[in-house]
């Protein structure tokens, strides 16, 4: 798309607070300005940390140097997003801020928000006092959606909107539909609104999982040196993820769980956890370029949230079909070693955190995209390849892997300005087509693959392995044990 061609997609009428300014904060700024019209003197960044101050003043932005704490919250937030006439709108792409609280503060306020993980406070993910139960994702998710059932409706708040979250539960409806017609299933497409009937199609196309199936390709010009975490995002979110428990929906068709998974005994009860962690666990999946592969079983609330909405339940509310969902995240390789350094270090955090910017890269794909498996054409993969080259033409300040993240952002914003009084939602019940209708220029290629591969293929049989030939598309033979 032609520079001047963008679209403007709506105005933000009231002031905008952008709370952190790492690297998703400075890719998604460009793209507000971009496609929002809006008073550039109410627009507000927050982050305890000053690294792009000139930046901000490059672009006019109001910076306040500050962290979001429990304690200071509502006192430092209010003032901001009720300054003047219009609805504001909170973008929450910090750490360490309770997403739930925040929201529940914009709602009050009748302000529009929108962040891509339910975070919580400061110290909530290396708390070992209560239990790795009380630590997972689907605990923090059911805080959420237990607001959103206390309190329906009322001003939007997108919940877990980036990439993934976000981003690939968009992906999932399409590959469905692309897999019924390849496959001649004749369906009618359910609406929005219509969760049983997006469960059922899933059902009737014979889809037993799914994996969040994503490689990163991207290279940096130089070594990676010894005591520093390179990643191509947060490292901070990376770390606090991937030392959670490793976690999973749990699909009807299961027959086996590994020792040490766990069960949870309160809500939907859609999901499972192992007591380990997820940067340590492998799976076996396959993408485009690689072909198989090993993944990292990361917990993400997609895992939980596609698990939970693609459920068909009977008339006692039994679960009758659920899909496995999970994270399979082989990232790039500067990252795959620093976690070898940080658990070989016995999870002793490197002393320099680094997110590898679009100047420090020189080349290479993050191919993220959901792999649909166990239906008669065996698998089907669905996603972006979206090239380092491509996104230095398409946006500043921004490498291939946050661009798949900030594009998801913008099209969360102007569906949350479209639909200003749809409640607490998730990208699971949002119009994935208005979504990806927005997404899709930033996207670079965005294809469909089939494969025959299975999580048995390529094994050398030089050694006994407790596995089940019977169905290749069991857990039990696609965890690495």
């Amino acid at each position: 798309m032609a520079e001047g061609k963008w679209p403007v997609y709506g105005e933000i009428t009231g002031p905008i607070v952008m709370i952190g300014f790492g690297s998703i904060g400075r890719g998604t700024l460009p793209l507000i300005e971009r496609h929002f019209k809006y008073d550039k003197s109410r627009i507000t960044v927050i982050d305890p940390r000053d690294d792009d101050v000139e930046l901000l003043k490059k672009h006019g932005v109001r910076f306040i140097q500050e962290a979001v704490t429990r304690k200071n919250y509502k006192k430092l937030l209010k003032p901001l997003l009720t300054d003047g006439e219009g609805q504001g709108f909170c973008v929450n792409l910090s750490v360490d801020t309770s997403s739930l609280d925040l929201m529940k503060l914009t709602r009050e306020l009748g302000v529009l928000y929108i962040d891509t993980v339910v975070e919580p406070w400061l110290g909530f993910y290396w708390d070992n006092k209560g239990g790795n139960e009380a630590r997972t994702n689907y605990a923090l998710r059911e805080t959420v959606r237990e607001e959103k059932r206390n309190n329906p409706g009322g001003t939007t708040a997108v919940s877990c909107c980036g990439a993934n979250p976000g981003m690939v539960s968009w992906f999932v409806k399409q590959a469905l539909v692309n897999l019924a017609n390849d496959m001649g299933v004749k369906f009618k497409e359910p609406g929005q609104h219509d969760r049983e009937g997006w469960a059922k199609l899933m059902k009737k196309l014979g889809v037993k999982g799914v994996h969040i199936a994503e490689r990163d390709t991207q290279r940096a010009k130089k070594p990676k040196p010894l005591g520093v975490f390179w990643n191509t995002w947060s490292v901070e979110g990376f770390l606090s993820e991937g030392m959670q428990p490793a976690e999973l929906g749990w699909g009807t068709h299961e027959k086996w769980k590994p020792k040490n998974a766990r069960k949870h005994k309160k809500g939907n009860k859609a999901a499972i956890y192992l007591e380990q962690p997820g940067a340590n666990t492998r799976v076996r999946t396959w993408c485009p370029t690689p072909g198989a592969q090993y993944g990292f079983l990361v917990t993400h609330n997609e895992s939980i949230s596609i698990a939970d909405y693609f459920t068909v339940r009977d008339g006692k509310g039994k679960a009758t079909f659920r899909p496995t969902c999970h994270y399979a995240y082989h990232p790039a390789n500067d990252a795959v070693l620093s976690l070898h350094e940080f658990f070989g270090a016995e999870g002793t955090q490197q002393k320099t955190l680094h997110v590898l910017d679009e100047n420090e890269l020189v080349d290479g794909i993050d191919e993220l995209g959901v792999l649909l498996y166990g239906h008669k054409k065996n698998a089907y993969w669905y996603g972006s390849q979206l090239s380092l080259e491509e996104t230095r033409k398409l946006a500043p300040y921004q490498n291939a892997t946050g661009m798949q993240v900030t594009s998801a952002v913008l099209a969360g914003m102007v569906w949350a300005l479209e639909n200003p009084e749809a409640g607490i939602v998730e990208t699971d019940e949002m119009d994935y087509r208005r979504c990806l209708e927005v997404q899709r220029p930033y996207l670079g290629p965005v294809k469909g693959y089939y494969t025959d591969w299975t999580p048995l293929d390529r094994r050398s049989g030089l050694f006994p392995e407790d596995i089940d030939t019977k169905d290749p598309w069991q857990f039990r033979n696609i965890l690495v044990r």
